[in-house]
């Protein structure tokens, strides 16, 4: 009987310079998963997003067009016969080698941005991290002092006062730099040895469900040296945090890969912020990390499965610190990770984080909301003292994803969209590039636009009467732009998101027994939340329609608390105790919740918590 296994076959990636076996069976977006090749997977590779788009430039391949069948019995196609259309990658099965071309859309590159809402600002650091430069006798037969008792006798620390893996890397450190070394320390014990004049650096990281956020700062001075944002490379396990702890939940080795994608996330930060300042990830001493619930539980190893049924409970809440070692993080031999506190449910160390950074604009108000936008969207109202929390599965459409033509705020993306006196759509792209496809914010944007000229209802239904209206396969499309489009299905995508959104908003302000109106300070965060255009906001009902004035926009406010959090022990405390007053609210088992998400589903700008309807 033959047992031989079908040959692995080879998938060409040319625009990555990248080429990876293919296990017989597999999808091209399992391949490309299992690789490191990061193909956009909004849907988790269920076939139901569109956003995996790839074309079979040569290699014969078979496709489904049905999502979630595992149907692959249609005829085998082979690029040399067949046209090269775009093809879902989660729906083709190689059968020979094969050279791949990805969408740009569907693209995953490293995204890089300014992270931070000011850079400029400098914090006074308030830690136990230190250094001494110090100069040792060498052993001679005479003098055979261990290497571990003769630094710390140079240092003036009394034995004992060492961690375990400096005493590794001692011996080999104090011969290399000639006996003149610094002595890194963490109080009054010593976790490492470097050459003499090396940096003391701070990694801070938002670890966010779409995009991972680091920022390099000088613990000496508290000065930030360098930021940088990636995509998190779970994305191709799905957008969403269901999706993704669905995945987690379905096999160790799922788990695994999850976890390993937040620590390669934080790795290529690393790399990427110490090479543009010339240093070494070595000079990592101490880091911080934030992030919802489940991104905090997926980076330490913690199971997730808990958080996707009812009643949402996590595995850890409190603040945690933990060697870097033990999570797989290569930085100094005694660096430790300081996790941001998580409040309840969803609502995690990042929005304590947003919070700690945003306290000045919500902490004399009477009434107060604060709104981190993403794809896990949390809020905090502020009422007579008291912080009641909450999260809302808003999605990726408001950032790009689950839209037939969205993508990452990057060099193509339409960002605002705008109509003419003709009558004509006016674009704003990102970059130097034509129009490739549509950002969170052009998102929000076309939705005001369609509206603002009839092509689309309070209702969310575009008319198909309208002239920009066309039909695409039986189904109703706004063209804005050559080859992109807004679909139906995206309309009620974004409709979804937003109506999340507001729904969390208006139950939080029930449960405080207060009104929109008594909202002093609107505070808009999270990245995408910089650049939304808060009138149109207001015109589809997104937000609630309060004086221009008292919104205020700032940006990534995760970033910037976890960055007060690694180069202050005082900050933390403080994280510690915002986490502590939240209220967590789980919305979903409260009695409004339908009622309410109902009358937020239409685009209309009315939506008031205490309308009859």
């Amino acid at each position: 009987m033959n047992t031989t296994s079908p040959p692995l076959v080879r998938l060409a990636f040319p625009q990555l310079e990248r080429a990876i076996p293919c296990e017989p069976g597999e999808t091209v977006l399992e391949s490309a998963r299992r690789h490191g090749v990061r193909i956009v997977g909004a849907c988790g590779g269920r076939g139901s997003c569109g956003s995996c788009e790839v074309r079979i430039v040569e290699g014969e391949h078979a496709v489904s067009n049905e999502a979630d069948d595992g149907d692959y019995t249609c005829r085998a196609r082979s690029a040399k016969t067949s046209p090269a259309a775009w093809v879902r990658a989660c729906r083709i099965r190689p059968g020979s080698d094969c050279t791949i071309e990805i969408s740009p859309r569907s693209l995953a590159a490293v995204v890089r941005t300014d992270a931070t809402p000011d850079a400029r600002e400098v914090l006074v650091p308030d830690t136990v991290i230190g250094s001494r430069d110090v100069e040792l006798s060498a052993p001679a037969l005479d003098d055979a002092e261990c290497d571990v008792s003769r630094l710390l006798r140079a240092l003036g620390l009394p034995n004992g006062a060492f961690d375990l893996a400096a005493a590794r890397e001692m011996p080999t450190r104090l011969r290399e730099h000639r006996w003149k070394v610094r002595a890194r320390l963490r109080g009054d014990r010593l976790i490492g040895v470097t050459a003499p004049g090396r940096p003391n650096l701070g990694l801070a990281i938002d670890l966010g469900t779409t995009n991972v956020a680091g920022f390099l700062v000088d613990l000496d001075s508290g000065g930030q040296l360098a930021t940088l944002a990636i995509e998190n490379p779970q994305g191709a396990w799905g957008a969403d945090l269901i999706t993704r702890i669905d995945a987690a939940a379905r096999s160790k080795e799922s788990f695994a890969a999850l976890r390993d994608g937040a620590r390669e996330a934080i790795d290529v930060l690393a790399h990427d912020l110490c090479r543009a300042v010339d240093a070494d990830t070595d000079d990592i001493v101490d880091a911080a990390v934030c992030g919802n619930t489940a991104m905090h539980h997926l980076l330490l190893g913690l199971p997730v499965a808990s958080l996707g049924r009812s009643p949402f409970v996590a595995a850890l809440r409190d603040a945690l610190d933990v060697e870097a070692r033990e999570i797989g993080l290569a930085f100094c031999a005694g660096a430790r990770v300081h996790f941001a506190p998580n409040v309840g449910g969803f609502v995690g160390g990042d929005h304590c984080a947003a919070l700690l950074a945003t306290q000045a604009q919500w902490s004399g108000a009477r009434t107060a909301l604060v709104l981190d936008i993403g794809t896990n969207t949390e809020i905090t109202l502020v009422h007579d003292g008291a912080l009641h929390s909450a999260s809302c599965p808003s999605g990726p459409a408001l950032e790009g994803g689950n839209i037939r033509c969205g993508m990452r705020a990057a060099e193509g993306a339409i960002e605002r969209v705008a109509v003419d006196r003709d009558g004509a759509f006016s674009l704003r792209v990102i970059g130097r590039s034509a129009p490739l496809g549509l950002c969170g914010s052009g998102v929000v944007d076309a939705i005001a636009a369609l509206r603002g000229i009839g092509a689309l209802d309070d209702r969310g239904r575009l008319i198909r009467a309208h002239r920009h209206v066309h039909s695409l396969e039986g189904k109703a499309v706004a063209r804005l732009a050559p080859g992109v489009l807004f679909t139906q299905d995206d309309v009620r995508s974004a409709q979804l998101a937003k109506a999340a959104i507001r729904t969390a908003t208006e139950l939080l302000l029930q449960r405080a027994q207060c009104e929109a109106a008594d909202i002093e300070r609107f505070v808009v965060a999270g990245a995408f939340g910089a650049w939304l255009d808060v009138g149109r906001c207001i015109e589809i009902g997104l937000f609630p329609e309060l004086p221009r004035e008292r919104f205020v926009q700032v940006g990534n406010a995760a970033g910037a608390g976890i960055r007060r959090m690694l180069v202050s022990e005082s900050a933390r405390k403080r994280a510690r105790e915002i986490a502590r007053q939240c209220r967590y609210v789980e919305l979903s088992t409260t009695p409004e919740f339908q009622k309410t998400f109902l009358r937020c589903i239409g685009f209309d700008r009315g939506t008031d918590a205490r309308r009859t309807t």
